[in-house]
């Protein structure tokens, strides 16, 4: 039963942190169990990162608290663990109805929403990185406000952080703070009350001013002082290193402190004042639980990680469809593949459920390997595994491997190796927004000498790239969208697609599309509504973004003499400029010609249909588009011009609404 937000007793009067400070300390843990009843309830309709944000309840609680938000600015790691500090900054009723909806609330901080959100962010390993930069900035104007970064552990594992925090430890910014949230990743045992007794007491006031009086003290003595000083701050290091897990960091340059109960508010709070005296940079090691706070999520904080809706008794998610999802389709593809191929082998970086290898993970763990957030040397170690001998198919999301780039090119493509990097949640994703679409990939790898491109049309065709990339032996990358199939049959023995070669799925003599992707089925769609009136339009697929099948595009355009193509991917340098690419270097003229695409804009969230409306890539669009082709030919090519312009300025107009919509004044 959905709760009422009537029955929350201090949430409703907090407006800012401002309200929050004017709470007595015992408060606070009213305020902590109003913010998870609220953020369990409201994922459990809308969907949305529920592990991270109930491990982080507390946390976020005692930064407000303890801190002068928004001037000390808090800078948050992948933003996935935002939905407390959302609460918290005046967007409770926004949070309650509209989170991760259609121009509504989103899931990662923004900073057109509150001037709470300092950086727009949903990718990991960056946050040490930006809060270095606005903390030398402070310096540069003069202000003493403090900077913090808060990472989880897992980003930890990304190499930016690490680079990170080597400039940190050089710079000595004395304003930055990085609040290490450890919820998983054992970077060390939790040695219990003893170890946060003493890291308490060593950051106190009292032991703060007593280190200050010594070191003047022996500052006082000739010669000796200097010796003496070190020889205590090595005592001091000694320590602390026998209890405490912090040497890696202290080698960095940091003074490290903790490890603290990440749960314990009043505690939290206590030690977030004291370090305001400190002098940075400084990193604090709290222990958290992910999920904490519902059962379900303690249990499996994985599949809780990133949420559909869901029962909130049971914990079960609710299934809108029984069609298998497009990385359901992969998961098992790469274990047939596995069993009949030695050489296997399968990589991700830190989402091995979420890229559907858990049951490969279980069925073949010698040939299983999470990386973690490190998709660069993600790519590069596969490079190296097929150097020895093995086939290594690397999965990651298409908005993440835009991280490792220059892998690819370098490591990949430049030694021509037959790695195989597998996309998922290519195209439009819905609900978490432009850091996750995956709108830019056909662009950023189709001009990468040597690299194949393939884009399947239903999850049969997904199974079949995979099985025919391995025939190959050439670098490739096959791109499929997030969510369900479209419900075709899937062959248990794939048919090899033979290289380079796209499909007739419709004969046509009016008018020829070519589509690439499961877009393809929005254009038979469209064909058919367009043959009740007796307009005939010939339906290619594509299936292969790079090589291209020019001799079955050319014989088509040659009887229609006219073209629209049609792809779920960036308009600039995507599908549609390669087909025009080859037209112009074959001098085909034609009567009119149109592309259909992604405009030149950071599309905002929503489920698939709405953003399909917003962008211009609804069946209904198509067929407008279809039938301006067919008008007089001078006139069209003017026309399609201007409609292309049209949606280009709309989709622009679109997002910046959809990003712009939740500000508050």
């Amino acid at each position: 039963m959905t709760m009422s937000k009537d029955s929350l007793t201090l949430l409703h009067h907090i407006k800012s942190p401002q309200d929050l400070r004017r709470l007595s300390i015992d408060q606070l843990s009213v305020v902590a169990d109003e913010c998870r009843r609220v953020i369990i309830d409201t994922v459990s309709r809308t969907g949305g990162h529920l592990a991270s944000n109930l491990g982080v309840v507390e946390l976020t609680i005692a930064l407000h608290y303890a801190f002068n938000t928004p001037f000390d600015q808090l800078i948050w790691d992948v933003g996935h663990q935002i939905y407390t500090h959302k609460i918290l900054t005046g967007r409770l009723d926004a949070f309650f109805n509209s989170l991760r909806q259609y121009e509504g609330l989103s899931g990662f901080p923004k900073r057109s929403e509150s001037v709470y959100d300092h950086y727009d962010t949903g990718h990991s390993g960056t946050s040490i990185s930006f809060a270095l930069g606005l903390a030398e900035a402070e310096l540069f104007t003069k202000k003493e406000n403090k900077i913090l970064a808060v990472i989880g552990d897992g980003s930890m594992t990304a190499g930016m952080a690490f680079e990170a925090l080597n400039q940190s430890g050089q710079l000595k910014n004395p304003n930055l703070i990085v609040v290490l949230n450890d919820n998983e990743m054992s970077i060390s045992p939790n040695v219990g009350a003893l170890a946060e007794y003493i890291s308490r007491r060593m950051i106190s006031y009292r032991a703060t001013q007593l280190r200050k009086t010594v070191k003047n003290i022996l500052n006082a003595i000739p010669r000796a002082g200097a010796d003496l000083i070190r020889m205590i701050q090595k005592l001091e290091r000694s320590i602390k290193d026998l209890i405490q897990p912090g040497l890696l960091f202290e080698e960095l340059g940091f003074q490290y402190l903790g490890p603290f109960d990440g749960h314990r508010v009043d505690g939290l709070v206590e030690v977030f004042q004291n370090v305001q005296k400190m002098p940075g940079p400084l990193l604090i090691h709290v222990l958290t639980k992910k999920g904490l706070g519902y059962k379900p999520a303690e249990k499996e904080p994985e599949a809780f990680h990133g949420a559909s809706p869901f029962d909130l008794k049971t914990g079960e998610f609710v299934k809108k469809t029984t069609l298998p999802s497009y990385t359901s389709v992969f998961g098992k593809a790469m274990v047939d593949l596995a069993l009949k191929d030695e050489r296997i082998v399968a990589i991700t970086a830190a989402m091995t459920l979420g890229t559907g290898l858990k049951t490969f993970a279980n069925h073949f763990p010698d040939r299983f390997y999470d990386v973690g957030i490190a998709e660069q040397h993600a790519v590069t170690f596969a490079a190296g595994l097929v150097q020895g001998g093995m086939r290594p198919v690397v999965a990651i999301y298409s908005s993440f491997l835009q991280r490792a780039y220059d892998q690819v090119f370098h490591d990949v493509c430049l030694q021509n190796l037959p790695v195989i990097m597998a996309l998922d949640r290519g195209g439009l994703v819905g609900a978490d927004g432009p850091t996750h679409h995956g709108i830019f990939d056909l662009s950023y790898l189709r001009h990468l000498p040597g690299l194949i491109v393939i884009a399947p049309r239903d999850e049969n065709m997904l199974r079949c790239a995979l099985f025919s990339a391995v025939i190959y032996n050439k670098p490739i990358a096959i791109r499929y969208p997030r969510g369900e199939g479209v419900g075709v049959t899937i062959e248990e023995n794939p048919r090899a697609m033979e290289l380079g070669t796209g499909e007739i799925l419709r004969k046509g003599r009016d008018v020829t599309i070519v589509a690439v992707g499961p877009i393809v089925y929005d254009a038979l769609q469209a064909a058919s509504e367009l043959g009740k009136q007796n307009i005939d339009v010939e339906v290619i697929d594509a299936r292969f973004v790079k090589p291209l099948d020019s001799s079955l595009i050319l014989e088509s355009i040659r009887k229609t003499r006219r073209l629209l193509t049609l792809e779920e991917n960036t308009l600039l340098g995507g599908f549609g400029s390669a087909v025009i690419e080859m037209l112009v270097g074959h001098s085909i003229k034609l009567d009119s010609i149109d592309t259909m695409g992604i405009p030149d804009a950071f599309i905002g969230m929503g489920d698939k249909t709405q953003l399909y409306d917003e962008v211009g890539l609804s069946v209904s669009e198509i067929i407008r588009r279809i039938k301006l082709l067919l008008s007089n030919s001078e006139s069209i090519h003017n026309s399609s011009r201007r409609i292309l312009d049209s949606s280009i300025n709309h989709g622009l107009h679109s997002s910046r609404r959809t990003d712009s919509s939740s500000k508050k004044s």
